[in-house]
């Protein structure tokens, strides 16, 4: 997947709501019963009036609780059943059943919304456990205690009092859940370095147990790892969430969150496409279940990548889908309903409307954003609004609150991102010393983040798991041949015995077992030939991926050097005041952007081959409106066909469209005159394709001479037309056309790559 920062945030700089929803611990404070309800009945009236009776009841009660849905019945079902089971117990004297029954009771009035009865009851848990030295089961009433507190610390505070408390009494599955929750209670809140540790003691002792459903553990170490911004260690727990879901057949909606926390890492890495993917199928998922949080958690994370992919009409309506099909009253969802569209009208420059969703979101969050949580991804959009309504004080007091913020929690992502629009800003007001500080902040940044060996190691989680989804396919495939055989076999003796000769049923087994022998040694020579194939096919897979990274590494640098270069000169300007000398160097820096651009296009991209110009002519385009700031009075038109070209071809193309389009924005519209700039690359026949750029300006003058064509722009075009073997037409017609025809060089064949839509 490609990624160009300086286009993502040009659009949007916006830290959009990605959302990881988790699993709270009191929205299944007891695992579901994965007995039949209808075998528990039977196994309740064939019991006697004992203390299994009472256990078993208690299960049924907590199957009714935990049904999927919150119907009536199924709550009044439960309430019934655990009083059968607490009356049971009082007659028993069985204490710890009656004890579990009250703790029931107090969790079935949360269910039904009695919160008021639910603490009661909770207390009333606590009580009981401490009098009669239940201590497990007192435990387990710490963990629902915290469910009713709303601040933190005192949720903290029950949790570790019920971690203690279940590791003194041996509970050590238990233990290792209410492990899990107290970190997701520090992830919820933002404090992933507190939550890591807890996670990884909760996932050490769900090994020492060989607990096997480790997803939801995963999940979360996934999550945390994300919010310190560390993606490779993200990815690797998210996809270690996947498999591990899927060993374990979990269809619920736990394997929801984790697809959506693998599309939030790919989103993360720029993997647009990837993350695509697992979001479709985490909101399939959850729409099966009917869960609107889910949804809507999910739908919202689909809008920010429309966002990015510059489709923002499709946004706005799959934003109008989930109001009509998936409506809530959560306040904080329809604040990040909000802050959605606040994004999606501030990138369609309709500063009017989003004036109106910034507003609803100061109310909610505050100017510095330091309310009801979200700090950095608000502060982040709230810069990128000042920014492009040009209020640099309200701008710097935020995006310095913002650093402030990310370097606390160790995101070089957000950092790098947020010095970028630094630096535009204070290159808008002249302060370039500043912005050429914050450029290269940036750009260390940005590197530190999308380096190599960090790609490098993501590509390699990324093969790892996709090389055991290809061996679980291949045992399949191996179990089914071994079934097959049987079954020949079987059907073998079947006709042996029907047949019912002794002695071709001896001759048959002498030809089989002959056969086998044969086939036996055929097998053992198919084996050592695999072996040798699979070995050399490793060891080309491993010089490819060198070879890969070697080219990668070249055109990084070369794109690294032209930067370096634009960025000297562009400091140098600083200390000029001669005209045509500042004109030169901005001609010269926006020739050396245009070539950095191809190598920074094929050491992002997959194909070293080639670069696709409809991308490249794009992002140049852009790059030019940006540095004129032609959006009042110059439309540009583009009118492109995927065209995939080498790097002999792409670079001089690139640098005479660099030079047409500087030559029409600076001549063809004098005195804020409003014009049209087409710009058109398409193929006319076999391998022969016509690049044109026209505007409707004013055009040659009448007594333009020959040798006025000896400037450096017009030698520049003809002399690298020449270089790629075309020709070269200039005419006047209602203004200014550039006409130059080429054959495309085949030497490589383009291979099609799956670009970001533009």
């Amino acid at each position: 997947m490609n990624y160009n920062p300086l286009s993502h945030l040009k659009n949007h700089v916006c830290f959009l709501f990605i959302t990881a929803f988790l699993f709270l611990a009191n929205i299944h404070s007891y695992a579901q019963s994965i007995e039949n309800p209808d075998e528990l009945k039977q196994k309740i009236a064939d019991a006697g009036n004992d203390t299994k009776k009472v256990e078993l009841l208690l299960t049924l009660s907590s199957y009714y609780l935990n049904k999927t849905g919150e119907i009536k019945t199924d709550l009044d079902n439960a309430d019934l059943i655990n009083t059968q089971a607490r009356l049971l117990s009082e007659h028993l004297k069985y204490k710890l059943g009656k004890g579990k029954s009250i703790l029931l009771g107090a969790q079935i009035y949360r269910e039904k919304g009695d919160t008021e009865n639910a603490l009661e009851k909770t207390k009333n848990a606590i009580s009981y456990s401490k009098n009669n030295n239940l201590i497990e089961l007192q435990a387990s009433s710490y963990g629902e205690l915290s469910v009713y507190d709303a601040d933190l610390d005192q949720k903290v505070k029950y949790k570790k009092l019920a971690i203690q408390l279940f590791q003194k009494s041996g509970a050590k599955e238990k233990q290792a859940t209410t492990l899990k929750e107290l970190a997701e209670l520090y992830s919820i809140s933002e404090q992933p370095d507190k939550a890591e540790p807890f996670l990884k003691e909760s996932l050490a002792i769900y090994k020492s147990i060989k607990f096997k459903s480790l997803q939801g553990v995963y999940n979360l170490l996934s999550e945390v790892n994300t919010q310190k911004g560390n993606y490779p260690e993200s990815l690797k727990y998210a996809l270690l969430a996947e498999k591990t879901a899927l060993a374990v057949n979990d269809n619920s909606l736990q394997l929801s969150s984790i697809y959506n926390h693998v599309g939030l890492v790919y989103y993360y890495l720029r993997q647009n496409d990837d993350a695509e993917e697992y979001w479709y199928k985490a909101i399939e998922i959850a729409k099966n279940h009917k869960d609107t949080e889910y949804v809507r958690t999910i739908g919202e994370n689909l809008c920010s990548l429309l966002i990015r992919q510059k489709k923002e009409k499709d946004a706005l309506k799959l934003i109008k889908e989930m109001q009509q099909q998936f409506p809530t009253p959560h306040v904080e969802r329809l604040m990040k309903e909000n802050y959605l569209l606040f994004n999606i009208y501030r990138i369609l420059n309709d500063n009017a409307t989003a004036g109106i969703y910034y507003r609803k979101l100061v109310n909610y969050y505050g100017e510095n954003a330091d309310k009801n949580g979200n700090s950095i991804a608000i502060l982040r959009s709230f810069a990128s609004y000042h920014y492009q309504i040009k209020k640099y004080d309200d701008f710097y007091r935020t995006i310095k609150h913002l650093d402030s913020l990310a370097a606390s929690a160790g995101n070089n992502l957000i950092r790098s991102e947020s010095y970028l629009i630094w630096f535009k800003a204070d290159s808008s007001r002249g302060d370039y010393i500043n912005a050429i500080k914050h450029y290269q902040l940036y750009k260390q940044l940005s590197d530190s983040v999308f380096k190599g060996e960090k790609s490098k190691q993501i590509n390699s989680l990324q093969i790892e798991f996709e090389s055991e989804k290809k061996d679980k396919n291949i045992d399949l495939l191996q179990q089914q041949a071994k079934v097959q055989q049987i079954q020949i076999q079987k059907d073998t003796v079947v006709r042996s015995v029907f047949i019912g000769s002794v002695v071709v049923l001896i001759l048959f087994l002498a030809l089989l077992y002959n056969g086998f022998r044969l086939k036996k040694k055929k097998n053992e020579e198919l084996e050592i030939k695999r072996q040798k194939i699979n070995e050399q096919n490793e060891l080309n897979k491993k010089m490819l991926i060198e070879k890969e990274w070697l080219l990668k590494e070249i055109h990084h640098r070369v794109k690294n050097n032209l930067q370096i270069v634009i960025s000297l000169l562009n400091t140098q300007s600083a200390y000029l005041d001669n005209e045509d000398a500042l004109m030169a160097i901005q001609n010269s820096q926006h020739r050396m952007h245009a070539m950095s651009l191809i190598h920074q296009k094929l050491y992002q991209s997959d194909n070293l081959a080639n670069i696709d110009m409809s991308w490249y002519i794009y992002e140049l385009i852009s790059y030019m409106r940006e540095c004129f700031d032609t959006d009042p009075k110059i439309n540009f038109v583009l009118d492109t066909e995927k065209v995939y070209l080498d790097v002999a071809q792409a670079v001089p193309l690139g640098l005479i469209i660099n030079e047409a389009i500087n030559n029409a924005i600076k001549y063809a519209f004098p005195l804020d005159k409003k014009g049209e700039v087409l710009i058109s690359l398409k193929n006319i026949g076999n391998s022969d394709y016509k690049l044109l750029v026209a505007d409707n300006g004013v055009g040659l003058p009448s007594d333009f001479e020959e040798t006025e064509r000896n400037s450096l722009g017009m030698n520049l075009m003809m002399g690298l037309t020449d270089q790629i073997d075309g020709t070269f037409e200039m005419n006047n017609d209602k203004g200014l056309k550039i006409t130059i025809t080429f054959t495309r060089k085949t030497e490589f064949e383009a291979t099609a790559e799956n670009s970001e839509i533009i």
